[in-house]
Formats: C-alpha cells, sequence, structure tokens
C-alpha cells in the first residue's frame, strides 16, 4: 500500500495554486454538484467532525486561511476550505463510502462509488482483489485516530486539467512535451467521536517535458516504472506503447 506515517502539521497541503484552485472548486459546485458532491442520508455527523477538524487544523497550522464554513453539507464545506478532496468512510457491516467531494477525480466517476465497499470502490485496480484487498480491510480496521498516514499515486496523461471525470484511460499522444505526470497524496485519518476514516486526495499536475528539464534522473526513474509494470496496470493506466515513445525521445 506504500503507507508512510503522517506528520499531523501536514495533513493538509496549500501552495502557489490555492487561490486557483479554491476557483475552480466553486465553479464545479456551481455548474456541475452531481458530478463532484455524493453524500448519504446520515452522512452528516460524521461529516460535521470533519468540518470542525479541517477548521481546527486551519486555525492552529494556517491561521491566516480562510475558515468561514458554508452551510451546505459539510463535506462540501470542508472541501471548499482546502486544495484537498474529501471522502468520509462509515462502518456498517462494512467499510463504505458515505460522503464526497471529489472535483477533482482522476478519471472515475464518484457517484458510482457512493455506499460502495472498500473492495467495489477498488474493483477496476488491477491486481485489487490478488494483493490489496486483504491489506487494505485489515488497515482500516487498526486505523487509530493517533496515528494518521499518507500514500500517493501518479499516473502519466494528456490533459493537465485537473477536474477528469472520464473513465477513458488512453495512453498519451504525441511526445514528452505533450505529457503531464499527476501525482496524488492521499492521506488516511480517523476520527475520534464519529469513529468514522476521512480518505483526502490532493492533486499535483506538471508538465513531464518540465520535469525533465529540472531533474536529469525523471526521465530514467519514469522509463523503468513503465517498463516494469504488469500488463493489467498498463492496460488500466492507459500505458501501452508509452514506454516505447519515450525511449525513442530519451
Amino acid at each position: 500500500m506504500g503507507l508512510r506515517p503522517l506528520d499531523e502539521s501536514r495533513w493538509l497541503e496549500f501552495d502557489e495554486n490555492a487561490e486557483s484552485e479554491l476557483a475552480q472548486k466553486r465553479v464545479l459546485l456551481d455548474e456541475n454538484w452531481s458530478a463532484v458532491v455524493a453524500t448519504l442520508p446520515g452522512s452528516e455527523v460524521a461529516s460535521t467532525e470533519l468540518l470542525e477538524t479541517v477548521v481546527d487544523h486551519l486555525a492552529k497550522y494556517f491561521p491566516d486561511r480562510d475558515r468561514h464554513a458554508t452551510s451546505e453539507h459539510p463535506v462540501v464545506a470542508a472541501s471548499r476550505l482546502a486544495q484537498e478532496d474529501f471522502c468520509v468512510l462509515e462502518k456498517s457491516d462494512t467499510w463504505r463510502l458515505s460522503a464526497a467531494c471529489v472535483c477533482f477525480p482522476s478519471r472515475w466517476s464518484l457517484a458510482s462509488k457512493l455506499g460502495a465497499t472498500l473492495d467495489a470502490i477498488h474493483a477496476p485496480v488491477p491486481l485489487y482483489d490478488e494483493q490489496l484487498a486483504a491489506p487494505t480491510n485489515a488497515f482500516f480496521e487498526r486505523l487509530s485516530a493517533e496515528r494518521s498516514y499518507w500514500r500517493l499515486n501518479w499516473t502519466l496523461l494528456d490533459s493537465p486539467v485537473l477536474h477528469q471525470s472520464s473513465s477513458s484511460r488512453r495512453a498519451p499522444g504525441g511526445d514528452l512535451a505533450d505529457w503531464f505526470f499527476r501525482v496524488e497524496r492521499q492521506t488516511l485519518r480517523r476520527l475520534t467521536r464519529s469513529d468514522s476514516i476521512v480518505f483526502t486526495i490532493r492533486t499535483y499536475v506538471e508538465s513531464a517535458a518540465a520535469l525533465a528539464r529540472r531533474d536529469e534522473e525523471f526521465l530514467p526513474a519514469l522509463l523503468r516504472a513503465l517498463r516494469t509494470a504488469p500488463p493489467s496496470v498498463q492496460d488500466y493506466k492507459g500505458w501501452r506503447g508509452v514506454a516505447e515513445r519515450l525511449a525513442e525521445h530519451s
């Protein structure tokens, strides 16, 4: 799963794109609510604790940030305050997604995940059943409020747009100048009162060509990762033929 202990002070991250990305969220919430918000009845309690946790975190670590919460569903109010997207999972018969505001999906549909179990949410992911289902479910059971975790997920896409709800995972066309390196910084944190788990997604996108110019190790590392990815992962990510084109560019 690639999880690492999370320093509480770094649960949320702000950078020079904060105002632009928060403005994008506002537009998406105004114009495309059903694509970026999904909530189950009864999810307000856990989501309210999430919102309070976000507001307290901003007061402690980012006192200059706006902490005014809107009167919308609290998962939406929380999302308006941070660059992160927020998902709330609650335990009933098993862990299920009960509320989420995901403005910047990476080619998946939020509506299809609402109410789904961990295994159903990750069903399209290659090798999940064989390698990750058991440890993922076990991790959710033992995660405590005293220690949170983070991980990274990455892919190559043919567009820098943050909101990508289409499920199409076609291989990037053209050459390196047309490719974008997309990284998701994901965190998992258990809330104390509701005993729910918050999953955050913070998305970063950079031109692959720009990264190659800044770091001479980027292209060799990327090529190794593409070449060693199992065929099922290459198909899922839309990476077929990308390594060959990258080798030609190099």
